[in-house]
Order: structure tokens, then C-alpha cells, then sequence
């Protein structure tokens, strides 16, 4: 009886919906074939949101298991302690994986499961051991490993000794947990990235300070330590000179045997101009510069952008001329994170908010309301909203200023907005995620076909997990995970992706909703979410 009113209300829900054609999964006919062969389609996850077990089996201390236990930094006082723990469940998540039908996980490496004390200790061998079960898992099941070496995570302990990427001591010990990573695991990975969005980190743990070490200085915030206007630019420098000299160690020891290539992964929006005047398209052109073109242009040009040092002048680095030959040229392809688009004001002649006038900011506004309208439909994140043609524009702005270098979208993902006394019958109809990766995919192949050399796309996220300073309370998954029992269970969205990646995307929304409700778990529902 349940099952049948289910299917009903699904069927109701489809109806009555501003997007028919997306419930139907109708759109615009977009399917896997439609993409160039080889094109990798899989999800993402990093170590820190989804493993647990900060302590088990010789793990170290990470930035993150320190900073989410000071009250107050993360949403409700939560902490990746256990997580989604699949430090001990990574088999039947790759079964899931296997059973969704993605040819490629993206995944992150714990600093500290390998380097406990980063380099102040020795290598330890259950976290080699771990990462090692992950990646011959996959494989067997024909799945690519796409690894990235940092995201976010970094050993406490760097931190107390010299101030992690404060210091360039950091490029050392960095390039030493690469190369171990390399000797231990790189027969097996074609995919490597170093470091998830280096911008983001500059900007989050350096400018705002909510991410760990969490410097800030006004009118950011008004943290125990930290410059705001410096601090970032520094940070930012030692992690891209950490990726070089990592991608320099890659290609001369291990690229030609190993048969990989090796990239960065890129924080990024796309920005329209608040106004329709040339001072905000000027704007629109500076917040990319100080955003997308602060990590990309050193690793292409050998040079911060112009844009950057017209503004910020000698509070810039600058390469020496042995720097400018080692970053330049050192990605082979182009990670890019995007979840959203925002606009942009000039600050430089008009009035804006503290903060947005600052050099550091490029003297840009951005903000996702208009005269009190949304940019897009609002998501979880009170900066991401759905605009899908953003994801086209990113990508064409990245094809041209980078002589389109082989991209991947790395992440791409859709959090629905919390709402008062929500059920997970709620959240596992999850309709707008799968209209969400469905524009953003149609988005994805008009950049395509107008040339864009975009190989990949991972959705944020495989599942439910630890949304860093937003703790759980905001859910990207396919699968959503009770947070009691860690039970994995599939959201509507696993039937289309799975639907997609198998081109029978058109199935009509009784089948749909049929295929859901058949799903062993859908006696679930009804269940408050706490």
C-alpha cells in the first residue's frame, strides 16, 4: 500500500512541477552517447568528509580533526570524527559505485594516514595498506582512480612546527608526501591531482578564517591571529610552488614509466555584472583574475595575473626567474570545481560593503541577488545558485585564456535547501538535484561542442557527508546516509544517473517512480531527519 502511494505522489509531484520535462527525464534528450568517447563520468568524495577513524591504525593528527573541536567553528559542533566511516566500509561503497555504472572515483589521500607527523615521522604502513585495498577494489571493478594528493587536510603538526603554508618549508614536506604517494601507488593511477582548490583554501583559512588554521584580520573577522591582506597571497604562493615542484618530481621519475598525468584542481565561478555598465563588466573581468586566475595563469604564463599586480603591487610574490621556468607549463590538464554563478560590482567608484573594498578582493562586489532576485534557484549554500550556463561560460573562459588545456570537472553538485521538519522521504526525492545535473550537463556539452577539450565530470558528491564548517547539515549525496546507522541509501537521483550512464535516460515518470519505490530501502521513508 505504501509503495503504491509512493509511486503516486511521485507520479503527482512530476505533474504539477515548474519542470515536467525535467522530472520526465525529457529535457532535451541529453544522454552519455552524446559525449565524446572515453569521457569519464563518476563522482567525487575527499578523505577528511568521509572516512572517520581519525586515530585508527597509526592516523595522525589533521588540521581538520583539531579545528572541528573548537565550539563553535563548525554548524552544531560537529566533526568528521566518524563521518560516513568508510575507513571501514570502502568495499560497499565501491560496490555501489560498481552497481551505479561510473568508470571513474575521484578521491583524496589522508596526509596523515601515510605521514602521521607529516615529515617529522615515519611512513605508516596500514595507511599505504588502506589506499592501496581502495585502488585495487576499483580497478577490479573497472573503475579509474583519480586521486588527489591534498584536499584540505594537512598534518597538525606542520602546522605547530613552522605554520603549514605560511612557510616554504611546506614545499618540501609536500613534495615528500607526493613522492611516496608516486613509489606507492602510481603503477596502479592514471589520474593524479595535487592540490584541491589552493584558492579556496587562501581564501577560506586566510581571509575569512574559517577553515583551520583560521587567521583572519578585520574587517574579515576578528580571529587570535592573522593578516587578511597578506597571509593569503603567501599561503597561495607556497602551495602552488608545492604543486610544481611535485609535478617536477612526477615527470622526471615517474610519468614516463607510470603512464599518468598529473593537474590542480581549480576553485571557480562564473560572474555576470550587476550592472549593465563598464565598470562592472570591468569588474566581472577582475574577480575572475583574482578567483580562477590567481591559481591558473602561474601554472601556464609562469606569472600571477596582471590584473592581480596592477592592484595588489609588491604585497604580491613574485617568482624568481628558476621559479618562473618550474611552474610554467605544470599541469597537464585543468581540474575545475564549479558549483554556481554570482555577480559582480565595481568597488573601485562605488559604494560597497567593508571587505569588498579592499585590494585583496580586487575591489569586486559579488553577490547572487538582484534588486532581491536571485541569480539562479537558491541552494543550500547561501553562495551557490543553479545557473547552468555559468558552467558553459567557466568553461569557455578556461578553453580561451588557457589555450584549452585538457579540462575535467572535478566537482559539480546540488544541495537542496534545509527546510523546517524535513523527512528523508524528502530528501531521497531529491527531483532537483537530477534537473540540476541534467542542465549543468547540457551546459557542459554545448562548451564541448563549440571545442572545449573537457574530458570528465564528477559529481559532489558520492554521498552524504562532512560539509566542512557546514558540518552535515547540508547534503550533496546520490546516496543519502543515516546518520544513526551510516546506512547508505539511494536518493532518485542514483536511478537517473545510473539510467544516464547506461543511455536509457528516457524512462517515463511512472518508471521513474516505479524503479524507486522497488528499492529495498523505500520503507524508510517517513522518517523525521534530526
Amino acid at each position: 500500500m505504501l509503495e503504491k502511494q509512493l509511486a503516486l505522489l511521485l507520479i503527482l509531484l512530476c505533474s504539477v512541477s515548474s519542470h515536467v520535462q525535467n522530472c520526465l527525464g525529457l529535457e532535451d534528450g541529453i544522454s552519455r552517447s552524446q559525449f565524446p568517447k572515453g569521457f569519464l563520468f563518476g563522482a567525487s568524495t575527499s578523505s577528511y568528509q568521509i572516512e572517520g577513524a581519525p586515530l585508527e591504525d597509526g592516523k595522525g593528527l589533521s588540521n581538520w580533526d583539531v579545528f572541528s573541536h573548537i565550539p563553535g567553528k563548525i554548524s552544531n559542533d560537529e566533526n568528521g570524527d566518524i563521518a560516513d566511516d568508510h575507513y571501514h566500509l570502502y568495499s560497499e561503497d565501491i560496490k555501489l559505485m560498481s552497481s551505479l555504472g561510473i568508470n571513474v572515483y575521484r578521491f583524496s589521500i589522508s596526509w596523515t594516514r601515510i605521514l602521521p607527523r607529516g615529515i617529522y615521522g615515519d611512513i605508516n604502513p596500514s595507511g599505504i595498506k588502506f589506499y592501496n585495498k581502495i585502488i585495487d577494489n576499483l580497478l577490479l571493478r573497472g573503475i579509474e582512480p583519480f586521486v588527489t594528493i591534498h584536499h584540505h587536510d594537512l598534518p597538525r603538526e606542520l602546522e605547530e612546527q613552522y605554520g603549514g603554508w605560511l612557510s616554504p618549508l611546506i614545499q618540501r614536506d609536500f613534495v615528500y608526501f607526493a613522492e611516496i604517494c608516486f613509489k606507492s601507488f602510481g603503477d596502479r593511477i592514471k589520474y593524479w591531482t595535487t592540490i584541491n582548490e589552493p584558492n579556496l583554501i587562501a581564501d577560506f583559512a586566510f581571509i575569512r578564517g574559517t577553515y583551520p588554521p583560521g587567521h583572519c584580520s578585520p574587517p574579515f573577522g576578528n580571529c587570535s591571529a592573522g593578516n587578511s591582506d597578506v597571509e593569503p597571497l603567501i599561503a597561495m604562493h607556497n602551495m602552488l610552488l608545492s604543486h610544481a615542484k611535485a609535478v617536477e618530481l612526477y615527470r622526471k621519475h615517474f610519468q614516463e614509466k607510470q603512464g599518468g598525468v598529473i593537474g590542480i584542481v581549480a576553485h571557480t565561478f562564473m560572474y555576470e555584472p550587476l550592472r549593465d555598465e563598464e565598470y562592472d563588466r570591468q569588474a566581472v573581468k577582475r574577480v575572475l583574475s583574482f578567483v580562477v586566475s590567481w591559481c591558473l595563469d602561474p601554472l601556464v604564463f609562469g606569472e600571477y595575473p596582471a590584473e592581480m599586480r596592477s592592484i595588489l603591487g609588491s604585497q604580491l610574490p613574485k617568482f624568481s626567474h628558476e621559479e618562473k621556468n618550474l611552474i610554467k607549463g605544470s599541469s597537464d590538464f585543468i581540474g575545475i570545481n564549479n558549483y554556481g554563478t554570482l555577480y559582480a560590482k565595481d568597488c573601485s567608484l562605488s559604494a560597497c560593503p567593508i571587505g569588498a573594498d579592499r585590494p585583496i578582493r580586487g575591489f569586486v562586489e559579488t553577490t547572487g541577488i538582484r534588486d532581491g532576485i536571485p541569480i539562479g534557484d537558491q541552494t543550500g549554500n547561501p553562495r551557490f545558485f543553479v545557473v547552468p550556463s555559468g558552467l558553459e561560460k567557466i568553461v569557455d573562459y578556461i578553453k580561451i585564456r588557457y589555450h584549452n588545456r585538457p579540462m575535467y570537472i572535478t566537482e559539480n553538485g546540488y544541495s537542496s535547501p534545509p527546510k523546517p521538519d524535513e523527512t528523508v522521504n524528502d530528501l531521497l526525492q531529491d527531483f532537483k538535484r537530477v534537473d540540476f545535473h541534467k542542465a549543468y550537463l547540457a551546459a557542459l556539452l554545448r562548451a564541448i561542442r563549440k571545442g572545449a577539450d573537457v574530458r570528465g565530470y564528477m559529481i559532489w558528491s558520492l554521498m552524504d557527508n562532512f560539509e566542512w564548517a557546514s558540518g552535515y547539515g547540508i547534503r550533496y549525496g546520490l546516496y543519502y546516509v543515516n546518520r544513526d546507522t551510516l546506512e547508505r541509501i539511494p536518493k532518485l537521483s542514483v536511478q537517473w544517473f545510473s539510467s544516464f550512464l547506461n543511455n536509457t535516460i528516457n524512462t517515463s515518470k511512472q518508471d521513474l517512480s516505479e524503479q524507486y519505490v522497488r528499492s529495498k530501502d523505500a520503507m524508510t521513508f517517513g522518517f523525521k531527519v534530526i
